[in-house]
């Protein structure tokens, strides 16, 4: 991937399974903001999906590695998957800690940062730790989904098949915290669509269409979902390409889908921060976006000062 700084910089986007108790997430958010050499950018936090998702960025691998095993620290005391609810897949408390180079580094220290920091949690937790993406010890679990296939039961089904033995620590979930995937991978790009209908069946009927397992647009994982609290439903999408599909792209292709089957798009989201370039366009107000304040760049400016 080419470099988007020109300066050494590492992003994380830690996928909290906490999206409703304000006191455990800003405790969260307060311990990444204790490491001096570690920026918190963004925090989204989303009830129906139960889930919060941080992005922090450091210009030192060891920095960024303080937040991300401070974060967790936070975490583990407070969240219990056993009384955990939502619709979003998860098989952890912290279900995944992506680590991505933006400027500077080379891919294989990204990939002993990963594997630092997943032998940190392991120690520290007592839970299992899957590589993923360019980290990952085997080709068939390198994708998110392919490890998170069938929630926490279908992992701990397969922990116990050949193939299958987590990276680091036990060969069974934590009772509460689950397990942890984490690995070097590229940018992504979460984007959500909020349907006019209570219906969820359009929302997956659009997410089969367009996402490239079912020969639709390169780069695209989507999946159609139900917000109980907001009675919308959405389709849930990553761009896994995102300068090669882009959220103009996708945003255009749901809302034609969505068109057809005569159903209104009321808006969109995303989930973090996104490169302006996997934007797709300089018209936010195209995309119907329910907070345009979203740019990576913008974010890394002012955080860092640069």
């Amino acid at each position: 991937m080419t470099d988007l700084f020109p300066f050494n910089l590492w992003e994380a986007v830690p996928n909290v399974s906490e999206g409703r108790d304000r006191e455990i997430i800003e405790g969260i958010e307060s311990a990444i903001r204790g490491i001096s050499g570690a920026h918190l950018l963004d925090r989204h936090v989303d009830p129906d999906h139960n889930r919060s998702v941080f992005t922090l960025v450091a210009r030192d691998g060891d920095d960024l590695l303080a937040a991300l095993l401070a974060m967790f620290h936070e975490a583990s005391k407070r969240i219990d998957l056993r009384r955990h609810s939502g619709v979003h897949p998860r098989t952890g408390a912290v279900d995944v800690v992506p680590l991505i180079r933006l400027g500077g580094h080379s891919e294989e220290k990204g990939r002993e940062l990963a594997r630092t920091l997943g032998s940190e949690l392991a120690r520290l937790h007592d839970l299992p730790v899957f590589l993923y993406e360019h980290s990952a010890s085997a080709s068939h679990r390198r994708t998110l989904p392919s490890i998170r296939r069938g929630g926490l039961d279908g992992l701990a089904a397969r922990m116990r098949e050949a193939g299958w033995k987590p990276d680091f620590g036990p060969e069974k979930h934590h009772e509460s915290l689950g397990s942890v995937i984490t690995g070097l991978r590229d940018v992504l790009v979460a984007f959500n669509v909020l349907l006019d209908s209570t219906d969820p069946a359009p929302a997956a009927r659009i997410a089969r269409k367009i996402r490239e397992s079912s020969g639709g647009l390169p780069g695209v994982r989507a999946l159609g979902m139900s917000l109980l609290r907001r009675g919308k439903s959405q389709v849930s999408i990553n761009l896994v390409r995102p300068f090669e599909t882009t959220v103009a792209d996708v945003f255009g292709a749901v809302s034609r889908e969505a068109h057809a089957l005569g159903v209104d798009v009321l808006s969109s989201e995303i989930v973090g921060l996104a490169p302006a370039r996997s934007l797709g366009t300089d018209d936010l107000a195209s995309l119907l976006l329910e907070r345009e304040d979203i740019i990576l760049e913008d974010h890394v400016e002012k955080g860092l000062e640069v």
